[in-house]
């Protein structure tokens, strides 16, 4: 039986930012843009969450609900310091750490440097070696595999600690919405309400076939995990699939000559992080949010991979007239290298 760990840092911008700014300590704080400058919420510590304060929120509508909101600017190169703190941590317990994001990972402990059986006794201890090295909490989750120890780390937050037991996983499952399912997210969760699903355990009692014609070809890997059978391994060091930049902007751009200049800066970016990592990428793509709200994407598959951010940038722009933007407002921009491969496979 494996013994997997899903550490999550607490609330990790915000929290950094009240460690490092007494003044900010008790207070409503949320990390990210300006409202006057269509910002969002990167995170809002619980302070803030009291008054309903949520990630990815519009910050206008985060000051609404909080009028007495703090409002600090993200320090992105701070908190990847700080990551990787976290993250050295966790490899000095096992090599087998697949970090999700700067403040996410999974462990796989079922053996580990510390030669410690117990998975609770290793999050533990991690939680107070990150505690004594950072002046952070974390939460952490203790399961026989991934989707579980995900579910687990979020119960108690902050500085939790919730072990779901071999002999536990069954009734575990039995009080979890349709929504704790990997992969489901609101609109799959009204589809599969709208079919009578609310338990998260329903969905083994659901027809197959009807099941497919609710989820598609979700329909499979959720009935594998209504039984909390979840055998994905833990992968550490998981490659890049694409690496993409994109902006939004705090007045719509209307002039196609700016928009053409954003994208070959962006394209120029990916392009730079294609040559730090000695990779290559086949397909170039662009994204357009008109003032609408409207999104579109075009892209294009080379011939042969590059890193040449000319060839990249040239195309981006090119990319750009195959949609309306000059002749609609534009909101938001991006662009994403994918395809990739290693220098010189391509």
């Amino acid at each position: 039986m494996r013994r997997i760990v899903h550490l999550d840092m607490d609330a990790f911008y915000a929290s950094v930012e009240q460690r490092d700014d007494p003044a900010l300590r008790g207070k409503p704080v949320a990390v990210g843009g300006r409202p006057e400058t269509r910002g969002v919420v990167a995170a809002a510590s619980y302070e803030a969450r009291t008054f309903g304060v949520r990630s990815a929120m519009p910050m206008a509508r985060a000051v609404r609900l909080c009028p007495q909101l703090v409002i600090v600017h993200p320090d992105f190169e701070r908190y990847r310091q700080v990551s990787r703190q976290v993250m050295d941590l966790l490899r000095a317990c096992t090599p087998l750490v697949e970090p999700l994001s700067l403040d996410e990972a999974y462990l796989d402990v079922t053996e580990n440097n510390w030669h410690e059986p117990l998975a609770t006794n290793v999050a533990k201890r991690l939680k107070r070696e990150i505690l004594e090295a950072t002046q952070l909490t974390a939460s952490a989750g203790v399961a026989p595999n991934k989707f579980l120890a995900k579910i687990a780390s979020g119960y108690r937050k902050p500085d939790g600690l919730t072990v779901i037991p071999p002999e536990r996983v069954e009734s575990f499952l039995q009080d979890l919405p349709v929504e704790a399912l990997w992969g489901v997210g609101p609109v799959t969760a009204r589809k599969l309400r709208a079919a009578g699903i609310e338990k998260l355990v329903q969905i083994r009692s659901v027809d197959l076939e009807r099941l497919r014609q609710t989820v598609g070809s979700l329909a499979d890997w959720l009935l594998q995990l209504s039984h909390g059978d979840d055998p994905r391994p833990v992968v550490p060091d998981r490659a890049s699939k694409s690496s993409s930049t994109e902006n939004t902007y705090a007045e719509d751009l209307v002039d196609i000559g700016k928009i053409r200049d954003e994208l070959d800066r962006m394209a120029r970016e990916n392009a730079d992080w294609l040559v730090r990592r000695k990779l290559e990428a086949r397909t170039v793509t662009i994204k357009v949010r008109y003032a609408d709200f409207t999104t579109v994407t075009r892209s294009h598959t080379l011939s042969r991979a590059t890193s040449d951010a000319d060839v990249i940038a040239s195309w981006a722009k090119d990319l750009i007239e195959r949609t309306s933007a000059g002749q609609r407002p534009v909101r938001l921009l991006g662009v994403r290298v994918a395809g990739l491969v290693e220098q010189g496979a391509g």
